[in-house]
């Protein structure tokens, strides 16, 4: 059973991702504008390419430093060492926190710890920064819905599909929680 601060996390979290923008206010790349323009156009045998390269420029960053201790927090999680995962996401959130990916790997971070309220709090500001974000959306549905919010989880993952219409598993994962939905939060 979810606290209550996590229901109402969760509640506001749903509300701004039905509110998302189809692109970021200011795009910070046009060859990330061009990948999702063909996500949507290209055949379905070049999406799972088109994801690979959209995630590179996810994690990429101008300083070649940076981008390696974000690297670094992968791997560490990759291999358990969470409170060193932690530790370099923390820095990588406080040094740039208009960088998406670094919200998001926190996110995942505390997801995979079960620290579902503070992974929340970093998937809006990850969708904030990033709205198109398929993968915050599909973490933030497997919240609510580990937190019994079918209603939020089926937002999340019906936005997902709008921005990635080729996301794996994500129509069964729908159809699961009842897709036949037509009301919205607000």
């Amino acid at each position: 059973m979810p606290t209550p601060d996590l229901s109402l996390r969760i509640h506001e979290a749903a509300l701004l991702i039905e509110k998302l923008p189809s692109a970021p206010c200011e795009e910070v790349s046009e060859d990330l504008k061009l990948l999702f323009l063909t996500l949507h156009d290209g055949e379905e045998e070049q999406r799972s390419t088109i994801e690979g390269n959209i995630w590179e420029i996810w994690c990429a960053h101008e300083d070649p430093e940076i981008e390696a201790e974000m690297e670094q927090a992968i791997t560490a999680m990759n291999a358990g060492e969470h409170e060193r995962a932690e530790g370099i996401l923390d820095g990588l959130v406080g040094a740039w926190p208009g960088w998406a990916e670094a919200w998001n790997k926190r996110a995942t971070l505390y997801f995979v710890l079960g620290r579902d309220a503070e992974s929340v709090g970093d998937i809006q500001r990850t969708l904030e920064l990033e709205p198109r974000h398929f993968g915050a959306l599909c973490g933030f549905a497997q919240i609510a819905d580990r937190n019994g919010d079918a209603h939020a989880a089926r937002i999340a993952l019906e936005r997902a599909l709008v921005v990635h219409p080729g996301l794996p598993g994500v129509p069964s994962a729908i159809e699961q929680l009842g897709a036949n939905r037509t009301e919205t939060l607000h």
